[in-house]
């Protein structure tokens, strides 16, 4: 087989296991309510030379697949790609979105909804670094650029605003205060980060 899709069910409470297994994945179950620590998990699952992290609530297409591996084959250690929501967007949604996929390019951070590298380079700056409970993306994505050539893609991928839509504007700049103040220190426990840990709220 040339590719294999791992999915990491961590402690899921829906259909994922079963649809996945329907679809010819093979699953893993963990209870670890860490992302760092499940997307490691997965990567130890899986046999192949080149790794591919996808988020549940992402779309990747053939051409981002494609622009990911022709980079790998043109020696890069690793990337990400642009990011594109999901479904009807609001203006302030769509505003946020094109700062941030700018702020992503401008600084090479892959977001993590999609970042991709080899085996080697992976191995090699030891996996994404589990004393974060977000950020993961961040610190790999330093890591790999330190390591070899880190690359984002032009190519899309789509993503879900639910993260966006359920969390008010002023959650979010209680956040973005919190961490001008504590700084990094603020992503080293899941307290106060209900954005990726708090429970999952209808868009």
């Amino acid at each position: 087989m040339d590719y294999e899709i791992v999915v990491v069910d961590d402690a899921s409470d829906d259909l994922t296991t079963p649809i996945a297994v329907d679809h010819g994945a093979h699953v893993l179950n963990v209870a670890l309510r860490h992302i760092a620590a499940v997307r490691n998990a997965g990567a130890r699952h899986g046999r192949g030379d080149t790794l591919v992290f996808v988020d549940a609530d992402t779309l990747v297409d053939h051409a981002v697949v494609s622009a990911a591996m022709q980079a790998l084959r043109n020696g890069a250690a690793g990337g990400g790609a642009a990011v594109r929501l999901h479904g009807p967007v609001a203006g302030h949604e769509r505003w946020a979105t094109t700062s941030l996929a700018w702020l992503f390019r401008a600084t090479g951070i892959a977001p993590g909804c999609f970042i991709f590298c080899t085996r080697a380079a992976f191995d090699a700056v030891g996996g994404f670094d589990q004393a974060y409970y977000a950020g993961e993306d961040v610190a790999i994505s330093r890591a790999l650029a330190r390591h070899g050539r880190f690359v984002i893609l032009r190519q899309p991928v789509l993503t879900s605003a639910r993260k966006l839509r359920t969390f008010s504007i002023g959650e979010h700049l209680r956040l973005m205060a919190a961490f001008a103040v504590r700084g990094r220190g603020l992503l080293k426990s899941r307290r106060g980060l209900d954005l990726w840990y708090g429970e999952r709220r209808d868009d």
